[in-house]
């Protein structure tokens, strides 16, 4: 990919052995959210994904979060049930980050995964204008969003604008959303 111009070197570091190491990062916006959108095509078998990229955007722009909750459903439910076959993809919370993370990349909304907060890890965060979301993903268990609120995550972002906090629940066997909720914190 870097010698296609897909990616460009963003800094050099030359180990204690002499040997060259490379910082890669996109070269440009546009670059970046194709990469996404690639990877969401292998990843996920959406007749229009352009439209539920759309719908996504203004979902959050708009902060119709019960919205939200409907269209992650789309998505994971239309993902290939061979994608989970000899694989125990289902049982691993992260990929259903992955799926959603690869989702927001594409819209090119500012977003941080594994999110760092004095008291421990936020799944996702997203800053889409004068609104934070902050993600917590679960599999099999209940009160998504007890972490979130014990833990304090949303306090790093309180003076930044509206900040929300999401809570899922992934159902293994299902392979889609088991419980979701959401709270506005500020």
């Amino acid at each position: 990919m870097f010698q296609a111009g897909y990616l460009t070197i963003k800094k050099q570091i030359i180990d204690k052995r002499k040997r060259i190491k490379y910082v890669l990062d996109y070269p440009n916006y546009e670059v970046k959210t194709s990469f996404y959108d690639y990877l969401l095509t292998l990843m996920v078998n959406v007749a229009d994904k352009t439209l539920i990229s759309d719908d996504l955007y203004d979902i959050l722009e708009d902060v119709n979060l019960d919205q939200l909750e409907n269209l992650i459903k789309r998505i994971f439910a239309s993902i290939a049930y061979n994608n989970f076959t000899k694989n125990n993809l289902q049982n691993y919370e992260g990929f259903y980050a992955s799926v959603l993370y690869a989702y927001f990349a594409a819209l090119g909304i500012e977003m941080t995964a594994e999110d760092v907060t004095n008291q421990g890890r936020i799944d996702l965060t997203l800053k889409l204008n004068d609104k934070i979301y902050i993600f917590e993903f679960k599999i099999n268990k209940e009160h998504p969003l007890k972490e979130v609120k014990e833990k304090r995550y949303f306090e790093k972002y309180l003076s930044e604008g509206d900040v929300y906090i999401i809570g899922i629940v992934f159902d293994k066997k299902q392979r889609n959303i088991g419980q979701f909720e959401w709270e506005k914190v500020s």
